[in-house]
């Protein structure tokens, strides 16, 4: 890749094996461009999608990133546009032939003297804000909840400055639901774990309808009752609004004391995700994250990576890197649980790739995940997590935590997980954000980073469009990192309040 301004190229490949390239131009590549002294388009590129550079027969295999994304599904020749109705879908890698433990990266030099003012909790963990949490049991109780949260907002926190905000967690679960099905383990995990949250410093407050299948007593029973509120208790709407707000004003009292004190970086959870996707996603923003995951891990933290069927088509690149043959076993494990559950819904996993993903030059999944897995960076994987599963305090390093790729479900299980700030990847651009966690933004195309200047928080773009690298850029996410987590900078979708609803993982059977 060329990134001298004066001679910066039409098209850029990553591996010397590939056999196809990228269109770098904002506004496409016109036909009778020059490739390379024997290659010249022979029709329009658009930006983001590639060009064969040899002459394809029909079924000859498609090379990106060094690995076959598909075959050809006609002849197809060099100086032509791949395009996705020219490629067939490779199958998925076989899970009982994964090699595990064969490449287990070395372990990289210690990353000292790092650190960021957190908010230090009893239990261990550390928090990003200082927020006021309110958990819900049932989503009956919603449109009351909703009512005292906005007195909350509006007539208590401006009297305690120190307090970030108020998050009720509404969802669509506690009722209605197969409550004792076996997989309704993952809702109920993910909706305690979201209690359970870093940046609600161990205060809980729980709403309750009073007859709902998920009761206070299961869903959190380590709460005491002066701390949970059942509607049904209360004589009327105005009682229930009032005891919301009076019991939020006892909390804000406490959390109003709590203060930042320095942490080593060590103490930081940081989720991955991309959403949005191109086919620069795995050129530059994703590797410039991979980068600064591979520095927060030399730093002692804890990064967190998922999106299980943008993992799949990947994971014979991953199984290596376990650390391990239990932690192996657990990623195939989670790659077999998905299949099914996909093969329930009478889908594949092609299902996953969204149209905005091909108009962004992404032919496939098997594309899309080989770009995607780029956010892992080169460390070795140390644990897996199930959905919403917790990370426990000695669980650091590089964790593969399976969610589903949707953005607000990946985002909310990363978040029962323990993340305590999420850096978020973007090609086509989103205006996804959560408020339990900041979200920094990076896209991985310069003219999305200037179309966007309010909405974007890092360009990995210019990593192509400029002379930056992938280290420069994976280093100024990491600096951006401790800033955000420390209060010091604030991302755009904290500075606008842009925020996601939570969005449960619910697998099991509603009745």
């Amino acid at each position: 890749m060329c990134n001298n301004k004066k001679d910066r190229p039409l098209f850029v490949k990553i591996n010397n094996l590939d056999n196809v390239a990228i269109a770098v131009k904002p506004k496409g590549v016109e036909k009778g461009s020059t490739i390379s002294e024997n290659i010249k388009t022979i029709e329009f590129i658009p930006q983001s999608h590639k060009v064969a550079l040899k002459d394809f027969k029909s079924g000859d295999e498609i090379i990106r990133y060094g690995a076959v994304i598909g075959y050809a599904k006609e002849d197809i020749p060099k100086g032509s546009w791949v395009s996705e109705d020219r490629v067939i879908l490779p199958k998925a890698p076989a899970l009982s032939e994964l090699p595990i433990g064969t490449r287990v990266p070395k372990s990289l030099p210690p990353l000292d003297g790092y650190t960021f003012l957190g908010y230090r909790n009893s239990d261990g963990t550390v928090g990003t804000k200082n927020m006021l949490g309110i958990v819900t049991c049932v989503q009956c109780v919603e449109g009351v909840l909703n009512i005292a949260v906005e007195k909350i907002r509006n007539e208590l926190l401006p009297k305690y400055p120190n307090v970030d905000g108020v998050m009720p967690i509404n969802h669509n679960y506690g009722c209605g639901v197969a409550i004792d099905a076996p997989e309704a383990v993952v809702p109920i995990r993910i909706l305690k774990n979201l209690a359970l949250h870093p940046n609600f410093g161990g205060e809980l407050l729980v709403v309750s309808l009073g007859c709902e299948k998920l009761p206070p007593e299961r869903l959190l029973p380590e709460v005491g009752e002066e701390n949970i509120i059942v509607f049904q208790d209360e004589p009327g709407f105005k009682p229930m609004v009032d005891r919301i707000v009076q019991k939020a004003d006892e909390i804000l009292k406490r959390l109003n004391k709590r203060k930042r004190e320095v942490c080593p970086a060590s103490d930081l959870v940081v989720g991955l995700q991309c959403g949005g996707s191109d086919a620069f996603s795995g050129v530059t923003a994703n590797p410039a994250v991979g980068y600064a995951a591979d520095l927060l891990v030399r730093a002692g933290a804890t990064v967190m990576f998922s999106e299980v069927t943008e993992v799949r088509d990947g994971i014979h690149l991953l199984t290596p890197r376990a650390i391990n043959e239990q932690v192996g076993e657990k990623l195939k494990k989670e790659m077999a649980w998905y299949d099914h559950y996909l093969e329930l819904g009478g889908v594949g996993r092609d299902a996953n790739t969204t149209p905005g993903n091909k108009k962004g030059g992404l032919v496939n999944i098997v594309e899309k995940s080989l770009g995607s897995i780029a956010k892992s960076g080169s460390s070795v994987i140390s644990h897996v997590l199930s959905p919403g599963e917790k990370v426990k305090p000695d669980q650091k390093g590089l964790i593969f935590a399976a969610t589903p790729a949707s953005d607000f479900v990946c985002g909310t299980c990363q978040l029962a997980s323990g993340i305590t700030l999420q850096v978020f990847t973007t090609g086509r651009g989103t205006t996804y954000g959560l408020e339990m966690a900041p979200v920094i933004k990076v896209s991985s195309r310069t003219d999305l980073s200037e179309k966007w200047k309010d909405l974007i928080d890092i360009d990995a773009g210019k990593i192509v469009s400029s002379d930056a690298t992938i280290e420069e850029v994976g280093m100024e996410i990491f600096k951006l990192i401790l800033e955000v987590a420390s209060g010091k900078k604030k991302v755009w979708t904290d500075y606008y309040g842009i925020y996601n609803a939570i969005c449960l993982f619910n697998p099991a059977p509603v009745t």
